[in-house]
């Protein structure tokens, strides 16, 4: 087959995935022990594989297990297992202990570091000869003059600014594949294309988002309490907004925390990396890090619509799963088992599909799905999330009731709204005023990214970019405040008051971009796109 452009060379593969996370490295583990004929390639935006991988994170070893029995000899790095639950209701002073829900029980469950998590499964992967190429972001779907699917193209290299070819220029490469896999996490950039280009999400509610901002501590070794896992609920977040927070106590003197905002919410000034700041100086999180160092900072989206969310999974020549398909428990606070799974149903359908040379979508992969553990677990709390649009106590109301009395079988199902129309006019909101940081326990964002290791090239064309630049202005600043400058965690975007008729214009800082994507979900107007940088631009995470 001739390549899409003729200036690009062709790699052929059986399979290309796309995103060497969790969902991806299981799918492409799953394939070669089924199959291990198939050739197999992964491409990962990321400088090497982990670099952008951030998550809480607590892994339940459920789907691990299915995949690689023998785990613990082959060195899987779960070394910190939960010993301890906590979850508190916060005051502005006080603490609250109260019952840990169902949902949140840790029991057998381990603190992991992501990263590490992804490195460990994409050395299993290259042993069964599965090829990762990692700095290599795809960037465009590529389709044949029927629609089909029939591989992925990655980034030209070495453009200038202005989008024109510079001196290292090199153009990207054409991975053709008898199907592609999307596993790109939350919001993938190559599954909103297809989305929007097939209608995929016209039979599902819209999609809805949290945004987590992480860091990782050094603590002294007295206060260490290997295992600890505490949850929270309620300050800093007023009773409308939904949000909570981590904090786990993993590895040697390592304290993994984190706030997560719902996107959903209302007033354009409000800022989850500020919330995530002034939560840490509340005294019952505050001691925990009392002498500490912070070593480590991330921000990235996460999926919350679950189970009336999940949009049509396939297409002639291509699947979706993992993140980029909504699969994540939100009441578990849990959904690295449900992408591992995910990518394994989606190998054990293709293997059979490619094995009979079936043409079209492998419809067997949402089949399977149907039938699993994941497609059950995620039915039974499908309620739980939206319960809490009304509010923090009618949403525990109405937790504890779907948990302990429907036990995931009532006979209706909560909707989900888009998360961007929730977001209200300046006009109708109050400003939140934030504390200046300290620098003790609470931070900058320009600080913060630089813990981040987040590089981009210098002179390559921005990945962020505007559907209709004069919105930026004349809708965002004028109606909302400009929100973006309030919800982005690594201070990309800019008000400054330079422009030529002495007004304000929006400056985008690019190269601080650490990839969560907030500003392509919460925008108000839907009028930013995020895509693929140049390869291997971004965070560089070191145990996220």
């Amino acid at each position: 087959m001739d390549p899409i452009h003729p200036d690009r060379t062709i790699m052929p593969y059986d399979v290309v995935i796309v995103g060497a996370g969790p969902a991806g490295l299981s799918c492409a583990i799953r394939l070669k022990q089924l199959q291990p004929s198939l050739s197999i390639c992964v491409l990962e935006k990321g400088a090497e594989v982990g670099a952008h991988l951030m998550s809480g994170a607590v892994l339940e070893p459920r789907a691990l297990a299915e995949l690689l029995p023998n785990w613990k000899e082959l060195g899987a790095p779960l070394k910190t297992p939960v010993t301890e639950d906590r979850f508190c209701f916060l005051t502005k002073t006080k603490s609250w202990r109260l019952p840990t829900p169902k949902q949140m029980h840790n029991k057998g469950n381990y603190i992991i570091s992501l990263g590490e998590f992804g490195k460990f499964l994409a050395g299993q992967a290259e042993t069964l000869g599965v090829e990762i190429f990692a700095g290599f972001p795809a960037g465009e779907i590529l389709y044949d003059a029927q629609n089909n699917v029939i591989g992925v193209a990655t980034n030209d290299m070495g453009l200038n600014k202005d989008g024109t070819p510079g001196d290292q220029f090199m153009p990207g490469v054409e991975i053709h594949a008898r199907q592609v896999i999307l596993a790109e996490g939350c919001r993938g950039s190559l599954t909103k294309t297809l989305q929007e280009k097939f209608d995929l999400r016209k039979d599902c509610d819209p999609q809805t988002y949290g945004l987590g901002v992480k860091e990782i501590w050094e603590i002294p070794a007295g206060q260490h309490k290997k295992g600890l896992a505490v949850h929270t609920i309620g300050w800093p977040m007023n009773h409308q907004t939904y949000g909570g927070s981590w904090l786990y106590h993993y590895g040697e003197n390592l304290v993994s925390l984190g706030y997560v905002v719902g996107l959903d919410y209302e007033n354009p000034s409000l800022s989850p990396f500020q919330e995530m700041q002034r939560w840490k100086t509340h005294p019952e999180i505050a001691k925990h890090l009392a002498n500490g160092k912070r070593i480590s900072y991330g921000a990235r989206t996460i999926v919350e619509g679950g189970f009336q969310s999940i949009p049509k999974l396939v297409v002639n020549g291509a699947m979706i799963i993992g993140d980029s398909g909504g699969f994540l428990n939100v009441p578990k606070i849990k959904g690295n088992h449900l992408a591992m799974k995910s990518g394994m149903v989606a190998a054990e359908a293709l293997v059979e599909h490619l094995q009979d040379n079936r043409t079209g979508a492998c419809d067997a992969y949402p089949e399977k799905l149907r039938a699993s553990w994941l497609w059950e677990e995620l039915k039974t709390v499908r309620n739980i999330r939206p319960g809490f649009h009304h509010g923090l106590f009618l949403g525990l109301i109405n937790a504890a009731l779907e948990t302990y009395i429907f036990r995931g079988k009532a006979p209706w199902t909560l909707k989900n709204h888009a998360d961007h129309s929730a977001t209200k006019p300046k006009a109708q909101s109050t400003p939140i005023q934030y504390p200046k940081p300290d620098g003790v326990l609470s931070f900058d964002r320009l600080s913060s990214v630089y813990l981040s290791n987040t590089n981009h090239a210098e002179h390559q064309p921005g990945h962020l970019k505007l559907h209709d630049p004069a919105k930026a202005i004349e809708i965002n600043y004028k109606v909302y405040g400009s929100p973006e400058q309030f919800y982005c965690p690594a201070g990309v975007y800019e008000i400054v008051h330079d422009a030529p008729d002495g007004g304000p214009r929006l400056q985008i800082n690019a190269q601080n971009c650490v990839h969560c994507k907030a500003c392509d979900i919460k925008d108000p107007t839907q009028n930013i796109d995020w895509t693929t940088p140049e390869g291997g631009g971004g965070p560089r995470y070191m145990g996220m």
